[in-house]
């Protein structure tokens, strides 16, 4: 049996007072808006709410999440932009300070791990990171696999294993996660990103409130929901992006609020 769409029969947004919004497959695709969008965020700022984004994707910096967004035409500030990278290096420096960190990730994430005092060692590592690497080549993908292989702990900014687009899907960190297991036999000790609850504790500090205050909007089943359902937040499920209504059906994970965009959800607040 399919869920209702489009309501909150239960009143689950009655005591939101912060909405987490994942950003690729429910704010915008690409370089794209989705219908609605940015309609959402003016009502939410109206009703005396606030939004920050939450996004697992680790390949851009918080700065390329501003700068992205400014020429879509939405201003925002750094305090609104939260990324499984920002995530990592708060987990990095509760856990590991001063230890020297190989990092598998696009130029702009290295520039903010030093940015916040992280060591960035290619020979003689103590950890390995990984993360959403468009620029990976085959001599990195041997190299980090030489490091997992020796033992080094082994972090990853998120488990997604594709990034939606407009034409579709590309493989995302779970993917190269997955060719670095298929090469050393092991998967990361730990996961920062959604659904995991690192990425959550850092969002609550960020944010400094509890969780049920905290609604988290979404297109992933086993991402942001999980993330939701798994931390005590309002979960809420679009289906703009990954995750259809059949999926929901079968899968155990089940959102409170269910909506075809956020579009649908102006009318509630």
């Amino acid at each position: 049996m399919l869920p209702n769409i489009n309501m909150d029969k239960n009143n689950f947004l009655e005591n939101i007072k912060y909405f987490v919004l994942d950003m690729d497959g429910t704010i915008y695709l690409d370089d794209y808006w989705i219908d609605g969008a940015k309609d959402f965020l003016h009502k939410i700022e109206q009703s005396g709410r606030k939004y920050v984004f939450l996004t697992n994707n680790s390949s851009k910096s918080s700065q390329n999440y501003i700068e992205k967004l400014h020429h879509m035409g939405l201003d925002i500030d750094s305090k609104q932009i939260i990324t499984s990278g920002q995530a990592t290096i708060y987990y990095l420096q509760q856990h590991y300070p001063g230890k020297k960190v190989f990092l598998l990730g696009n130029e702009s994430l290295h520039k903010e791990f030093i940015k916040n005092g992280i060591i960035l060692d290619e020979k003689n590592p103590d950890i390995v990171v990984t993360a959403f690497d468009t620029s990976l080549d085959y001599k990195k993908m041997c190299k980090v696999c030489d490091f997992v292989r020796t033992g080094l702990p082994y972090i990853s900014t998120h488990p997604d294993h594709n990034c939606p687009t407009k034409t579709g899907f590309i493989p995302d960190s779970g993917a190269i996660q997955a060719f670095i297991h298929a090469s050393s036999f092991r998967y990361p000790d730990r996961i920062i990103g959604k659904p995991n609850i690192d990425i959550i504790k850092y969002l609550l500090i960020h944010l400094h409130t509890t969780s049920s205050y905290v609604a988290i909007v979404g297109d992933r089943l086993y991402t942001d929901i999980a993330a939701g359902v798994d931390n005590g937040l309002c979960s809420i499920l679009v289906l703009s992006g990954e995750t259809k209504l059949e999926d929901v059906a079968e899968s155990k994970i089940k959102p409170n609020l269910i909506f075809d965009s956020v579009k649908e959800i102006i009318p509630l607040l």
